[in-house]
């Protein structure tokens, strides 16, 4: 019997960029902190008040989202106590703003139902919705069926 080897992507891990992403930013812990810190969160008990995360993750996600630079962290101290962190995402952070709002359009799509979307990401000069899309160099839309791979490797 001939046994056929398992395949692979033609993109080893090791070299694929979005792997690295994935990597760079986490688990689902550290996703669910760069979403609070995109609708303004800052404080550590607000993240986990939000979150109902232990503190111990919290601080340890915390403290690698700004090691790897995708936030950092700046002291505040409120009369009568000690200093204690704010977190603000960096713009390495901010930059992962089009792909949250295309995994946000994506949940929209595939886990709403019939509900209406929770949020809508709007122009601010024309209060038209904004849609995370491809595009070519022209700022023409092309459908995801219109794509194709182009493997350097």
């Amino acid at each position: 019997m001939t046994t056929t080897p398992p395949k692979r992507s033609r993109i080893p891990l090791n070299r694929c960029n979005l792997a690295g992403a994935i990597e760079e930013i986490g688990d689902r812990w550290s996703l669910l902190i760069l979403r609070s810190a995109f609708y303004g969160l800052r404080r550590f008990g607000d993240f986990q008040a939000e979150l109902a995360i232990p503190r111990t993750v919290l601080s340890g996600r915390l403290k690698g989202l700004v090691e790897k630079g995708i936030m950092e962290s700046q002291h505040y101290k409120e009369p009568g106590q000690r200093p204690r962190p704010e977190y603000f995402l960096t713009q390495k952070g901010a930059d992962l703003a089009i792909p949250m709002i295309a995994l946000n359009q994506w949940a929209d799509n595939w886990l709403g139902g019939d509900k209406p979307a929770p949020l809508t990401f709007l122009h601010k000069q024309s209060g038209a919705p904004l849609i995370a899309a491809l595009t070519d160099e022209a700022r023409h839309r092309i459908p995801i069926s219109n794509a194709k791979r182009q493997i350097r490797i």
